[in-house]
């Protein structure tokens, strides 16, 4: 997804908003994919009551925690506020379920839910939704793709000792996804730096493999 996509979603999702003629008192965005989605709808309604919650499900490269869980909640009193929800993307559903159910007990009035894009496998369906997504595959948002490639070069490598022109290769063949020599080296240096990755040089290689912990 591009920037200009991401913009183009948000504004389709706000006049949807419109057209149903809810009001919110508070737009809640869920941290982190919801913030840029969550402002963008507050720049089209012309609304300026936005605040966040933290809630954790994927991590980086697509990879899922076993439960959604709410890592920071919300900091101020919404009780008897209507509330609008926005999100990026709705995949198993899980991560508005317990959203939902958190503002529901924090004593709200009412709750409606958006999102940039719905999966049609989500087991929630938001009230808004600026495109459905019939065919599953994993969205990557602009401001996530750092992360994300990050977690599919870890994937990659396994527990093998890549060189970067086979790391190249396997992202085009596994994720379909061209990326240049510039950004991976810059991400492989990343994760060294975060001693996930080390690099490795031989005689006849040099590559990058997985740090054993």
């Amino acid at each position: 997804m591009s920037f200009g996509e991401v913009y183009r979603l948000s504004r389709l999702l706000a006049r949807k908003i419109k057209a149903s003629g809810y009001q919110p008192d508070l737009i809640v965005a869920i941290g982190r994919g919801g913030y840029v989605p969550g402002r963008l709808v507050c720049d089209f309604l012309l609304f300026n009551d936005l605040t966040s919650m933290k809630v954790e499900h994927y991590m980086r490269g697509a990879d899922m925690q076993e439960k959604a869980r709410i890592k920071f909640p919300i900091s101020v009193d919404i009780s008897g506020k209507k509330v609008l929800i926005v999100d990026d993307v709705t995949d198993t559903g899980e991560t508005l379920k317990l959203s939902v159910d958190y503002v529901q007990s924090l004593s709200s009035a009412e709750i409606r839910t958006a999102v940039l894009q719905h999966k049609t496998c989500s087991s929630f369906t938001p009230d808004f939704y600026g495109q459905k997504v019939i065919r599953w595959r994993w969205i990557i948002y602009p401001w996530a793709r750092y992360e994300d490639l990050a977690g599919f070069a870890e994937k990659i490598l396994g527990d093998r000792i890549l060189d970067l022109s086979r790391i190249i290769a396997e992202f085009k063949k596994r994720y379909d996804i061209a990326i240049g020599e510039k950004e991976i080296l810059e991400i492989l240096a990343d994760l060294a730096e975060r001693k996930e990755l080390e690099r490795v040089e031989t005689d006849n290689l040099v590559g990058w493999r997985v740090r054993k912990k």
